[in-house]
């Protein structure tokens, strides 16, 4: 269970990563798509802060919790923003709860306290 939640941790580091790179860089597609969900185009790097730290927090497993809280407050603002505008139930707006999905599932496998708090009853 360990290296699958190792395993589930790193692919979800490695994109959300990626995903605040591009918006601290402030790049045209990250640009195109706030204009497309009606936000100012100003707000790219602002996010890709705010996602910086929420992901700093989770990638250190005394903050591990913490972290994944808030971006899971993330996922939840970026499905707001795909069902506000209607988009593609399964691959825009429903793909923050697979990212949820992943990032919790590492944390889970990985943490035997979080195991302790929600156990898998049989």
């Amino acid at each position: 269970m360990l290296w699958t939640g190792r395993v589930l941790t790193g692919l979800a580091i490695a994109f959300m990563t990626f995903d605040t790179v591009i918006k601290l860089i402030d790049l045209q597609v990250v640009r195109d798509s706030l204009t497309q969900l009606g936000y100012p185009t100003a707000l790219g790097p602002t996010i890709g802060a705010i996602e910086l730290i929420c992901l700093l927090l989770y990638i250190f497993p005394r903050t591990a919790v913490l972290g994944a809280v808030l971006l899971t407050a993330v996922m939840g603002g970026a499905i707001a923003s795909h069902m506000r505008l209607g988009d593609p139930l399964v691959s825009h707006t429903l793909f923050g709860v697979y990212l949820g999905a992943v990032i919790w599932g590492g944390l889970y496998l990985r943490d035997a306290k979080l195991r302790a708090i929600f156990p898998i009853r049989r």
